[in-house]
C-alpha cells in the first residue's frame, strides 16, 4: 500500500512536465497572459455589439440576455422581441468564462479575479484580487510554465 501511495505521489509531482510545455507539445491548446496592471483596468463597456464568435454561459434577467464570450466578455442583447433580439452592447472583460446576475450587478470573473459590474452605471464597482484558480484549457491542461512576475493567464488559444 505504501509503494502504490509512493507512486501516486511521483506521478502528481511529474503531471505537469508530461502534460504539456508552453510550446504546446502535449496540448491543442497555449495560454495568453496579460499584465496584473493591465488587466485591473480591463473590465468596461462598449456601446459596440460584437459578433458571437466562442460563446459560453447564458444568463437571462427579464428582457435582457447576458451571453459570455470565452475569455474575452460579455455581449447584452435586448430580447425584449424573441423573434429579433437587438445586440445593445458588450462587457469587456479578459479572461471572463462565468457569470451571474443579481439586481444591477453583473458579477463576472476577470481571470483570476472576481468583479461586480453595475449595469446603470456601466462601470466596474467591486474587485476581489485572485478569488478564483486559475483558468484551465478547454481540455483540461493547467498552465505550468514559468512566467514573468505579476502577469496572470487570461486566455487559452488553440493552435
Amino acid at each position: 500500500m505504501k509503494q502504490m501511495i509512493k507512486a501516486l505521489l511521483s506521478l502528481a509531482f511529474l503531471a505537469p512536465f508530461v502534460l504539456g510545455t508552453s510550446e504546446g507539445r502535449y496540448s491543442d491548446y497555449y495560454p495568453v497572459y496579460m499584465e496584473r496592471k493591465t488587466l485591473e483596468k480591463s473590465v468596461f463597456y462598449t456601446d459596440e455589439s460584437r459578433e458571437l464568435q466562442n460563446p459560453g454561459k447564458v444568463y437571462a434577467k427579464g428582457a435582457t440576455l447576458f451571453v459570455n464570450e470565452r475569455y474575452k466578455g460579455i455581449h447584452v442583447i435586448d430580447n425584449t422581441d424573441p423573434a429579433n433580439p437587438v445586440r445593445k452592447g458588450f462587457v469587456v472583460a479578459p479572461g471572463c468564462i462565468d457569470i451571474a446576475v443579481k439586481d444591477n450587478i453583473l458579477y463576472l470573473d476577470n481571470s483570476v479575479d472576481l468583479v461586480a459590474f453595475d449595469l446603470v452605471a456601466k462601470r466596474e464597482t467591486k474587485r476581489i484580487v485572485n478569488a478564483l484558480p486559475e483558468p484551465c484549457a478547454p481540455n483540461g491542461r493547467r498552465s505550468y510554465e514559468e512566467r514573468p512576475e505579476n502577469y496572470v493567464l487570461v486566455e487559452w488559444i488553440k493552435q
